[in-house]
């Protein structure tokens, strides 16, 4: 059993990545094994958890995945670990729009059995603290509330006022911590910047953060808090496991989301390791496409992928032998100037998608296959251009395959998110990539010869139908 808490808030901007991170650093600085969780599909915070703690961050995301892949996904992360620490999103009781409590932080509290710690943003308050911890304590009681972090404290008079309240309130004071500029992290687009953009500064920020909590909370406390949590009886995801049981030919995504998380899969002959043995899948990385689930490379691996990570801002080439090409998400619009430069690279990308090779772009991946991006030339692979817009596009997406494609057959539903601040002009190809249920129905897109573009994230650890397809056709 791992011992496990989970870190909440109010609403946003109430500081839970600062203090999340900084409870990663401070028990990982205690020699403890620590496996960092986001809840949610934000890519970003997992980047400062991972240098926090020296593992992946991982994220639980009760829509994309499915609420029964939540604790197997978790169990998986944190395997051999001696805490987790799971970071929550927007406020705690906040889920995916008009599905209630769905992929909400209470929701991923309630499937792991564990404790919440409330990061209350105490600045501009003192008694009032009491009513606001009572009510979210109070509001669903399978919500264990076990403790409240102050957050953003002016004085010692101030942190008098705050514990007097709160000793009525029957939760404990864990923490108080003072407004501490080291500790801030800039944001863009409703997140902070990326750990790969600002590799020096965010390490800084993290041994700071990481300084405050150890002056600032009962750590001992925190821990066995954490112990309390019960056994959670749910058998870590294996992606060997889950590649197995999909039919050859990679299959098709039946959409997750559901109570159950997705079919049942029983072993099938599919090998599991064949790693280094199998078709070569390159991976964008570096400062300009930050943005990919740690699950998407093991199963790809699992389905029998070579998997090599390259950068297109320095590598001039795709790695040699490459048979597939994966593009996740980033900020490609902050290196569009050096994107462009690297013009061996744009014309290797676009050789391979015309050789009919398969091609997987998520967001970004798909501005970088463009014909340019703010009049900048990119890849060429799509007859479109995009821009930045003044609008950013956010929310999870219900999406049902228009065209056959490399991840999936026509008719077949995934669910991804959206989080962008760009438009492609046409939004869809001559055949599109997803057919998006809400907020607009609407099609969006591109499926051409091996390529699927799309502005649409997907994790396919809940439709993994999706990476042994796109090997199969790596084949």
């Amino acid at each position: 059993m791992v011992a496990r808490l989970v870190i909440a808030a109010p609403s946003s901007g109430a500081g839970k990545t600062t203090v999340a991170t900084g409870l990663m650093a401070a028990f990982a600085g205690r020699g403890l094994a620590v496996s960092p969780h986001k809840v949610g599909p934000d890519y970003i915070d997992p980047g400062y958890h991972a240098l926090a703690t020296g593992r992946p961050g991982r994220n639980l995301d009760a829509y994309m995945c499915g609420t029964g892949l939540v604790a197997p996904l978790f169990e998986h992360g944190a395997r051999g670990c001696d805490l987790a620490v799971v970071e929550g999103v927007m406020g705690l009781y906040d889920g995916a729009a008009d599905q209630g409590e769905l992929a909400s932080t209470a929701q991923v509290s309630k499937l792991l059995k564990a404790p919440v710690v409330l990061v209350v943003d105490a600045s501009s308050q003192s008694r009032s603290v009491a009513a606001l911890v009572h009510g979210f304590a109070s509001w669903d009681p399978e919500v264990r509330i076990g403790g409240v972090i102050l957050n953003k404290v002016a004085t010692d008079r101030h942190e008098h006022l705050l514990r007097e309240a709160l000793g009525e309130s029957g939760v404990p004071v864990l923490g108080v911590l003072r407004r501490a500029p080291a500790v801030a992290t800039p944001s863009r687009h409703l997140g902070l910047v990326p750990v790969a953009e600002r590799q020096a500064a965010a390490l800084a920020a993290v041994a700071a953060q990481a300084e405050q909590v150890r002056q600032g909370c009962d750590l001992d406390a925190l821990m066995a808090l954490a112990r309390s949590a019960p056994p959670l009886h749910a058998e870590p995801w294996d992606p060997h496991g889950v590649v197995a049981g999909v039919p050859p030919g990679g299959g098709g995504a039946s959409g997750r989301g559901s109570e159950e998380g997705g079919p049942d899969r029983a072993a099938g002959p599919r090998t599991a390791d064949g790693a280094g043995r199998g078709p070569l899948v390159a991976v964008a990385g570096g400062a300009a496409f930050t943005f990919s689930y740690a699950e998407h490379t093991e199963l790809l691996r699992a389905a029998g992928a070579e998997v090599v990570t390259f950068d297109p801002l320095r590598d001039e080439a795709l790695p040699e032998g490459t048979s597939g090409l994966v593009i996740g998400g980033g900020f490609p619009e902050m290196y569009g100037e050096q994107l462009s430069a690297n013009e061996p690279l744009r014309k290797a990308v676009a050789a391979l998608a015309a050789s009919g090779a398969p091609v997987a772009a998520e967001c970004a991946g798909l501005l970088y296959l463009a014909r340019s991006l703010d009049g900048t030339p990119m890849c060429g692979v799509l007859d479109a251009d995009a821009r930045m817009s003044e609008r950013l596009t956010l929310g999870y997406r219900d999406a049902v395959a228009v065209s056959d494609s490399v991840l999936a057959p026509a008719g077949a539903r995934m669910r991804g998110h959206e989080f962008h601040r760009t438009v492609i002009e046409p939004g869809a190809g001559a055949a599109a990539a997803w057919g998006l249920r809400q907020p607009e129905r609407r099609v969006e897109g591109f499926v051409q010869g091996g390529v699927h573009a799309s502005y649409v994230h997907t994790h396919w650890a809940g439709s993994p139908e999706a990476a042994a397809r796109f090997v199969e056709h790596c084949r």
